[in-house]
C-alpha cells in the first residue's frame, strides 16, 4: 500500500490535474505562441539570416539531420561557410504544423513538413521534402530549441 501511495503522489506531482494547480495553463495560447516562433525560426532560415536563425537554438541543443548526429557548433560553422561562399536557401515552405504543449506549459513539440530549395556555391540547386520535429523549452522567458530532428528526401527535378 505504501508503494501505491508513493507512486500516486509522485504521479500527481509530475502530472497535476487541471484545476488543482494554482495557475491554469492555456494550451491553445501556448501552442499559438510556439507556432509563431516556429514560423519566425523558419523565416530566418529561409532568408539566410543566420544570427537570427541560430539564436533560437540552445547552445547545447542536440540535432539529428538525416542520419547524422550534429552539434550546433558544427552545423553553425557549415551554414556560415555555405552562405559566405555564395550558397543559401532560395525557397522554403512550411505545412502541416502540429504543436503539442507539455504539461507544465514551458515545453512543446512542433512537428511539420517542409519543402526546401537550396543553392550551393558550385551553382547546384537541390529541392527536398522534409519532416522536422523541434523540441522547444521556455528558458528565461524565451522559447528555444533543445532538439531538432530533420529528415529529408530529394525531389527529382524535371
Amino acid at each position: 500500500m505504501k508503494i501505491i501511495c508513493s507512486l500516486l503522489c509522485t504521479t500527481m506531482m509530475l502530472f497535476p490535474l487541471k484545476g488543482l494547480t494554482s495557475e491554469a495553463i492555456d494550451n491553445d495560447a501556448i501552442a499559438e505562441e510556439v507556432r509563431e516562433q516556429v514560423i519566425a525560426f523558419n523565416k530566418a532560415y529561409e532568408m539566410n539570416e543566420l544570427d537570427s536563425y541560430f539564436s533560437y537554438y540552445l547552445d547545447d541543443a542536440s540535432m539529428w539531420i538525416n542520419a547524422d548526429v550534429v552539434t550546433v557548433g558544427d552545423y553553425k560553422k557549415d551554414w556560415y561557410a555555405l552562405i559566405e561562399n555564395g550558397g543559401g536557401v532560395e525557397k522554403f515552405s512550411l505545412s502541416d504544423a502540429m504543436i503539442i504543449v507539455g504539461p507544465g506549459g514551458d515545453s512543446a513539440v512542433a512537428a511539420y513538413s517542409a519543402r526546401v530549395q537550396t543553392r550551393f556555391p558550385d551553382g547546384t540547386v537541390t529541392i527536398e521534402n522534409a519532416q522536422e520535429t523541434d523540441s522547444w523549452f521556455k528558458v528565461d522567458g524565451q522559447w528555444r530549441i533543445a532538439h531538432l530532428h530533420y529528415a529529408s528526401q530529394p525531389v527529382e527535378q524535371e
